[in-house]
């Protein structure tokens, strides 16, 4: 779940955003599609807004928030003010967040097939809880400092101030809290928590910058597991309003540096280094306990061709043969895609997949691969639908099954006729679908009344019955169901065990559970229902598969490299009967429980079926009377230290319109203006609309002959309006990121008191009006990146640019260009080369545009009636280090390009009466060397370096710092 994380990427837009004389454009949100009706539900302490069709589950929701209201706020001793949830029903992705920027949570109303992420619980039971601990963690700010710069500056500096919380508390105290409050939660599942249990197993403790920070070689655990075992340390050991007296400490005065770990520290008496170190000592022996006595099935692991040194993936095992296994292979250096495995370690790359909507399994049969994949709208993001595609091994042709749907999984059966998959209605609703894998065509759909939950179907070897688990309000059970007549037998009985991963295999049923504390493979025997343990491995195994021949049982098992492929001989007669196995779980949550006040309240609310209290009052919720949300205001300094402003921002919580108004300040020319701009995204094209008025300023010499003496000063007055709309286009279907955009604005610029004698062209003066137009259109096409690489291996990008002066007037001029991009793949696997090329042509007129081409680093610009660009770039990484400085600094890679670039420019002028053609061309080459880096224990990347520039046609050598990404 996202949770928070959108909010923290907005925040440094908002924070470096400055406002100058240019036309200023508001970013691009995601929209629902227009002509979906909104409702609203006011409750105590929420209003959920939902679209049409969405009444019952929105009732459901907001009851469901109301009961644990106070039980989520409890430990950390804050009531918070009443929010707004938006539940999002268009989406495909299952997700959810909180953000500040406007405050608001949002829902993504679709469960999730991977079993490890809301295991028992129902979906918006655990958005409700985890979501709204984090709603409870920012009100807490308010607070001290925290809450006058809140008072004074709104929601832009109150969220700066909450940076100095890592995200590993954020997420990992809305962990600990989901886990302790309920019956479920991601603390309770093995699986959560593997790779740090692998790492430290394996004797691989990193130091807290990595920890926090991450690697480009090893798998560091992310900050929602992370943040569980460190926030859980120190409530298990302090008590549970530990971290709401650090909070306290911290808000009061959070603006030197590392002043959070010394709110710990004088909570706690030790560092956050320190709370890491215990942390990990502490899990660390618990879980070596639980692997004393273990008594391991053998098994042999499919030999790879990843190397050790990079953390990868190979995952989903299916045979293709008594011998061959299809996987998906993923990791730090690969992107996700199938490949088939020997037992000699041949690897054959298969396909790459698009958006691959992972369930957390995979089906062959027949000959063929079945998937899902997302599919994103042409224009709203917030519609995502999942598509299922087929891939056929031996023809190699790419079939797209179904469109415009929504199936969170697929399965072929046995014969290849026909796929069984789990669709999502918009209204909430869970189906089982039975299609024909030929057509595509939805052939019967299995009714649903009681809305279970099924997970990851499979069909036995009858190509009729199906094989499903099933989660209900008191658990999860596997249930047979006949695909002809919706007939269904339970066999395996309702628990409170994390089941998942059914595979039929004669007279058994495979399935993953975590009965022992380990995710382990089981087998029920359906004929006398005893069920057996399979596999116990020292990690966990996933995801089984039976040979052709009955002799073999695959699977992939876990390491501190990475997913493998494992297998063993299949011999009913060597597995242990469950009553045999022992429960060696690690509640590490176990004093949480005692320590929550609510837990014995959400958990009778969250076994309630919610029915018999009354409805809240329905009301049409208007787009256009709630379009102004203003959350900040305030002064905000721009990135280059020389501008500010002070203004307002607005956002309505539907994401159609954003408003900026304003004043501000150019330290350099000392002048003041004063901005508007508005963007209204509810409609298929971006309409926006922008408004400036200031004042200018400079000094030129008139008289450029020697001596310079003839130095003028002026200062006038300007107002610019722009007016037009865009239109984003996204475009993917396959593992190819595709996307296209469209524009056209009308610019209005006016001058008034310009006393100069003479302008620069580029420059609208003697109190004259610019009516000029400017048009775009542009397309791009890049393959997917992993980690590690450093750019697109293979791609396209081209754009168009014109810009004209249509309406007449004493400023005329035109400019129109067009510049593309190449990709191509490096000698090394991760080093990427771009070939760039360009044309600009400037009509003769009154005025010049700025240039709508790049232009050779470190050569200032000249404009040209034609203009000729060319570059050549090869980027590549020199290094992945762990290097710390300090507390202050941690760098995790270094990274090179190369790059030469050229100019060739023409230009007709008069010369005594005559046109003359002056040409000019330009070379410049240089070295850029840039370093991926952490700074105070921040999770968020930064990356700058310096770049050397080589001018080939005046000799001069630069040195220029630089700055690439933010890491937002």
């Amino acid at each position: 779940m996202a949770s928070f994380e959108i909010m923290r990427y907005w925040l440094p837009v908002i924070l470096l955003t400055t406002l100058s004389a240019a036309a200023q454009t508001l970013p691009v949100l995601d929209q629902n599609p227009p002509r979906l009706p909104w409702y609203q539900l006011q409750t105590p302490h929420f209003r959920v807004l939902y679209p049409t069709g969405f009444d019952q589950t929105a009732q459901q929701t907001a009851r469901r928030l109301e009961q644990v209201y106070e039980p989520v706020s409890e430990t950390l001793q804050k009531r918070p003010r009443k929010l707004s949830v938006v539940l999002q029903n268009q989406t495909m992705v299952s997700n959810g967040f909180v953000t500040m920027m406007p405050r608001r949570s949002e829902f993504f109303a679709i469960p999730s097939q991977d079993p490890f992420l809301a295991g028992n619980l129902e979906w918006l039971d655990l958005l409700a809880v985890h979501e709204f601990r984090h709603v409870v963690q920012y009100d807490k700010a308010l607070q001290g400092l925290t809450r006058l710069a809140y008072t004074v500056f709104g929601n832009s500096a109150f969220s700066a101030l909450t940076l100095g919380v890592p995200d590993w508390f954020w997420e990992g105290d809305a962990v600990g809290t989901e886990t302790a409050l309920t019956l479920a939660g991601r603390g309770r599942i093995p699986n959560f928590d593997l790779g740090m249990r692998a790492n430290l197993l394996a004797g691989k403790r990193f130091r807290y910058p990595k920890a926090v920070s991450g690697s480009y070689r090893d798998n560091v655990p992310n900050h929602y597991v992370l943040g569980y075992l460190m926030s859980t340390y120190l409530k298990r050991t302090y008590g549970a309003d530990a971290w709401s007296k650090a909070l306290n400490r911290y808000y009061r005065f959070p603006l030197y540096p590392f002043s959070f770990s010394n709110s710990v520290k004088k909570t706690t008496t030790y560092r956050i280094e320190e709370l890491y170190r215990r942390s990990m000592d502490d899990i660390e022996e618990s879980w070596r306990k639980q692997q004393e006595g273990l008594r391991l099935t053998d098994a042999v692991t499919f030999p790879v061709t990843a190397s050790g040194k990079v953390f990868t993936n190979y995952q989903y095992p299916q045979y293709v043969s008594d011998h061959e296994v299809i996987a998906l292979k993923s990791g730090l250096g690969d992107i996700a895609q199938f490949v088939r495995l020997d037992r000699n370690g041949v690897e054959t790359k298969v396909m790459v997949p698009g958006l691959y909507n992972n369930p957390e399994m995979l089906s062959v049969a027949a000959g063929k691969i079945c998937w899902t994949e997302f599919r994103y709208d042409i224009r709203f993001g917030q519609r995502i639908q999942s598509e299922i595609k087929l891939f056929d091994l031996k023809s190699r042709q790419l079939k797209r099954l179904s469109s415009h749907s929504r199936y969170s999984v697929a399965s072929l059966s046995p014969d290849g006729t026909r796929v069984v998959a789990v669709r999502n209605d918009e209204s909430y609703q869970i189906r089982l679908v039975i299609l024909d894998a030929q057509t595509g065509q939805e052939l019967r759909v299995l009714d649903n009344p009681e809305n279970d939950f099924y997970g990851q179907p499979r069909w036995q070897d009858d190509n009729r019955t199906l094989v499903v688990v099933t989660r209900t309000k008191a658990g999860k059970m596997i249930q047979s169901i006949d695909s002809e007549t919706n007939t269904k037998r339970d066999l395996l009985p309702v628990s409170g065990q994390n089941i998942s991963h059914p595979l039929p295999w004669k007279q058994y049923i495979f399935y993953n559970s975590p009965q022992s504390g380990i995710d382990n493979l089981y087998a029920l025997d359906t004929k006398t229902g005893q069920s057996y343990q399979v596999t116990s491995r020292p990690l966990g195994a996933y995801h089984p598969a039976v040979s052709a021949d009955g002799q073999k049982l695959s699977f992939h098992d876990f390491h501190a490299e990475g997913y493998r492929i494992a297998e063993m001989q299949l011999d009913p007669s060597r597995w242990t009967p469950v009553g045999e196995v022992r429960d060696g779980s690690v509640r590490y949550f176990g004093p949480l429980i005692s320590q929550e006040p609510g837990g014995a309240q959400v958990r009778t609310a969250l076994a309630d079926s919610l029915s018999p209290t009354a409805d809240f009052p329905k009301k049409r919720f208007n787009r256009l009377l709630n379009a102004v949300n203003v959350y900040s205001w305030g002064p905000v300094v721009g990135s280059d230290g020389q501008s500010g402003t002070v203004g307002l921002r607005s956002q309505d919580l539907l994401s159609t319109t954003q408003i900026d108004l304003g004043v501000g300040y150019d330290q350099s020319e000392r002048t003041v203006n004063y901005y508007g701009n508005l963007s209204y995204q509810g409609l298929f094209p971006i309409l926006d609309l922008g408004f400036q008025r200031g004042q200018r300023s400079t000094s030129v010499y008139i008289d450029r002959r020697a001596p310079l003496d003839s130095l003028r000063s002026d200062a006038w007055n300007y107002n610019q309006l722009n007016a037009g709309f865009r239109i984003p286009l996204q475009l993917t279907t396959s593992k190819y990121f595709q996307s296209a955009s469209l524009s056209a604005y009308y610019n209005l610029q006016q001058v008034s008191g310009y006393d100069l004698p003479v302008r620069p062209i580029t420059e609208v003066g003697f109190d004259r009006v610019l009516h000029g137009m400017s048009y775009a259109a542009a397309y791009s096409r890049t393959l997917k990146q992993s980690k590690r690489d450093v750019g697109p291996r293979w791609g396209q990008a081209v754009s168009a640019v014109w810009r004209n002066t249509p309406f007449g007037g004493k400023l005329t001029g035109e400019v129109w260009a067009v510049q593309g991009s190449l990709y191509f793949p490096g000698v090394g696997k991760h080093h990427s080369l771009r070939l760039r090329a360009g044309y600009q042509q400037q009509m003769q007129g009154t005025y010049r545009f700025a240039p709508a081409v790049f232009y050779p680093r470190g050569q200032s610009y000249v404009s040209y009636d034609q203009l000729m660009t060319g570059s050549v770039e090869y980027r590549l990484p020199l290094l992945n280090p762990h290097w710390s400085i300090g507390r202050w600094l941690y760098i995790q890679r270094v990274k090179a390009t190369g790059f030469y670039d050229t100019a060739l420019g023409e230009s007709q002028v008069l010369v005594q009466g005559q046109n003359r053609v002056v040409t000019d061309q330009y070379y410049t080459t240089g070295l850029d060397l840039s370093f991926v880096f952490n700074v105070m224990r921040l999770r968020t990347p930064f990356e700058a370096g310096i770049r050397t520039l080589y001018n080939l046609k005046t000799g001069e050598l630069l040195v220029q710092p630089l700055v690439i990404g933010l890491g937002f």
